[in-house]
């Protein structure tokens, strides 16, 4: 179990915070690329526990600024868009995508006052069909170029989660937690032939062994079946998981909330390359609580949620993790918690984020940050992947039933 000061140094993200500092040392996904058109060039988004607009200006170049004007506060998410950049609708003070005001219209002419003001600006970068901000000190480091994101045997879509009404590294403690998987998700393992017993147990007596070792990204789990077969799942540091050909990314929104994106890999039948995907398909998941406002699932819909709403398998998991990610609080309370032998990934995560923070704290690079843009393409170890969900042709993460939006 951890102090209340401990859990506070792991969990919150505001500026100044130990993890705040930490995660601010990273690329964050913020919104698909395709969200901002010409007839909706701007959208708000919180990170971090700050109030940000997102917007394209008149030359397609992606900005990203404090929400509130320098002038009088009023909100830049209704600002008219033109060539040069953003122009707040109430007084027309009008910033570029790097937070200098260019024009301040109610000034005399000749004035330079507008020289004298500049609005928070923090870069981005598009990336694999995701916008990525950067809210950290310079020098800037570069986004890795994992192999789900630079592979070109295949194509490419984006699904956008629900918004997650807790705390991030609750969603990251459950990707460092192996037996869930055989527990809370038991249902596919039976779908594929599995002789499950009770729900108690699922299919945690089909397992040999779980084992956990460090990686130069994170952390891996692994997992041995009785039959020999097994899987790894990458923890990418600090806020990453693959499974399978997907990578789920979780951005802090604030303490209690988080967006939750995944980018999903679909490779050719024959393993042909494709050069240029186009543009990437985004897919968002509907809400996984109905009425959405509600503080989590009904227990009829969380257990039979395939036949009540006609999601796919890869949902219904999605959907049970939002269930012990939520319910756990908006910040779960790890003073009274019991930790057991199978918690060792959850321990390990832990000493890793304090040794990460550490590391930021006495000014040097944490876990996970590349300087160079030209770095080789890094492998996320998953060549040899036979997770059991997907033996079943049951892709976990992969095929999703969320409707496009386009």
């Amino acid at each position: 179990m951890l102090s209340p000061e401990e859990n506070q140094a792991l969990t919150l993200v505001g500026p100044g915070t130990p993890a705040g500092d930490l995660l601010r040392r990273y690329w964050m996904p913020i919104g698909a690329a395709a969200e901002l058109t010409p007839a909706s060039p701007t959208k708000f988004v919180r990170v971090l526990g700050e109030d940000l607009v997102l917007f394209r200006d008149g030359r397609g170049r992606v900005g990203l600024l404090a929400d509130h004007c320098a002038h009088r506060g009023a909100s830049l998410l209704y600002g008219r868009v033109e060539e040069r950049g953003i122009a707040c609708a109430y007084h027309g003070w009008l910033y570029d995508t790097s937070g200098n005001c260019l024009e301040c219209p109610a000034e005399p002419a000749g004035s330079r006052f507008h020289m004298t003001v500049k609005q928070t600006a923090y870069p981005v970068q598009e990336f694999s069909g995701l916008l990525w901000a950067y809210l950290g000190p310079a020098p800037t480091p570069v986004i890795p170029r994992y192999d789900v994101f630079m592979r070109k045997d295949g194509r490419r879509r984006i699904v956008v989660q629900p918004t997650l009404d807790c705390n991030w590294f609750q969603t990251m403690e459950n990707a460092a937690d192996p037996v869930h998987a055989d527990v809370l998700h038991y249902e596919p393992h039976q779908q594929r032939g599995v002789r499950i017993t009770n729900s108690t147990r699922g299919n945690v007596d089909d397992i040999q062994s779980y084992t956990f070792y460090r990686v130069p990204y994170g952390l891996m789990k692994k997992r041995v079946h009785r039959d020999g077969t097994g899987n790894e799942h990458p923890l990418i540091f600090p806020n990453g998981l693959r499974v399978g050909n997907t990578i789920q990314i979780r951005t802090p929104v604030d303490d209690s909330r988080t967006m939750v994106f995944r980018v999903v890999f679909e490779p050719t039948p024959d393993g042909s390359l494709i050069e240029d995907e186009g543009e990437i398909p985004v897919e968002y998941t509907l809400p996984y609580k109905d009425p959405p406002s509600a503080l989590y699932p009904s227990a009829h819909y969380f257990m039979r949620i395939i036949d009540v709403a006609g999601y796919g398998s890869g949902d219904w998991v999605q959907a049970q993790d939002y269930m012990a990610w939520e319910t756990q609080g908006q910040n779960a309370d790890r003073t009274s918690e019991r930790l057991a032998t199978s918690d060792r990934g959850i321990v390990m995560l832990r000493e890793m984020m304090r040794e990460q923070i550490e590391l930021v704290q006495q000014g040097r690079d944490p876990l996970g940050i590349v300087r160079d843009p030209d770095h080789a393409i890094i492998d996320t170890n998953l060549d040899g992947d036979t997770v059991p969900f997907m033996r079943a042709g049951i892709p976990v993460g992969g095929v999703s039933s969320s409707r496009s939006s386009r």
